[in-house]
């Protein structure tokens, strides 16, 4: 009996000492989102959103019990063409007003592999939500030499169809699916 008893002790003793998740705090100045899309065949055309704000539920012993959620300003949208943001903002497309927010939560992590991922969430944008599974990479986990705390830095991609999203005009001319592109840092939250 009494090995039983402490078995179980050392089993609930170990079991309370496992990491937790920490609250990471994404690090806007070097945080971005670029999109691109085949324009009528011709070129590729890359456009970003950065200076966005989210956290990172970060779990290092165990990736998979980690989280992830993202808001993204739809006006803070960087085309490096007026006329295209303009085109953009416009009823045609996002119909955007200030407050506008492209937002992504996740739902599940699948690791693939020791420092890869599937996270699956849900992508809001346009007022429409649609499941996402982005192909993520953690690039480094240390303590950031400057800011003095942990730190971490993932990049992931995914295919989207704009169309999914209300977003569709003058597809498939332009065309439908638009690559995602994801690099960001986040802090160790205080």
């Amino acid at each position: 009996m009494k090995t039983i008893v402490t078995a179980t002790t050392l089993a609930l003793m170990a079991g309370g000492a496992l990491a937790a998740p920490e609250k990471y705090i994404l690090e806007p100045a070097h945080s971005q989102v670029v999109f691109s899309y085949n324009h009528l065949g011709f070129s590729t055309t890359y456009n970003m959103f950065a200076g966005f704000e989210g956290a990172i539920m970060f779990d290092r012993e165990d990736p998979a019990n980690s989280s992830v959620e993202v808001a993204i300003p739809v006006m803070s949208m960087f085309t490096g063409w007026q006329e295209r943001l303009g085109h953009f903002m416009s009823e045609e497309f996002f119909g955007a007003a200030e407050g506008d927010m492209v937002t992504f939560v996740s739902t599940g992590i699948e690791v693939t592999g020791d420092e890869t991922a599937k996270i699956t969430g849900d992508l809001t944008m346009n007022g429409v939500t649609r499941e996402v599974v982005l192909d993520a990479r953690l690039n480094k986990a240390a303590d950031h030499p400057m800011a003095g705390k942990p730190w971490a830095g993932f990049d992931a991609t995914a295919m989207v169809k704009r169309s999914d999203f209300g977003l569709d005009m003058f597809a498939p001319a332009i065309s439908d699916e638009v690559e995602v592109v994801i690099s960001i840092e986040a802090g160790k939250a205080d």
